[in-house]
């Protein structure tokens, strides 16, 4: 079974602390838990670029982030783990239109 790139990134992450990083070409998702760093890079160039070739992923970094304890009343439990990717585009890519209406 071939992954589609929307399976891979699954939602960008808008938090003040990412979006500083939008200004050094770094940008967030939240990604599925079994995508690699080749699989983010190349869904991330085919999901936003306009036309072949106009964005770059010079580099892929990728953190599991693990589920917090929640609590209801007397009932316990732990919110789902997920992964993040921080993407990194090329110096002569373009940026994510999506992103710079944010700013």
């Amino acid at each position: 079974m071939s992954k589609v790139a929307q399976d891979i990134i699954l939602r960008p992450i808008i938090t003040e602390e990412s979006m500083m990083g939008t200004a050094e070409k770094k940008y967030t998702f939240a990604v599925a838990k079994t995508a690699n760093k080749i699989e983010i890079a190349k869904a991330v160039e085919e999901l936003f670029s306009s036309k072949p070739g106009d964005i770059k992923v010079a580099k892929v970094n990728t953190i599991n982030c693990k589920g917090k304890l929640r609590r209801q009343g007397r009932f316990e439990g732990f919110t789902a783990s997920w992964k993040k990717a921080i993407v990194t585009l090329a110096e002569d890519s373009k940026t994510i239109e999506f992103f710079d209406g944010m700013m």
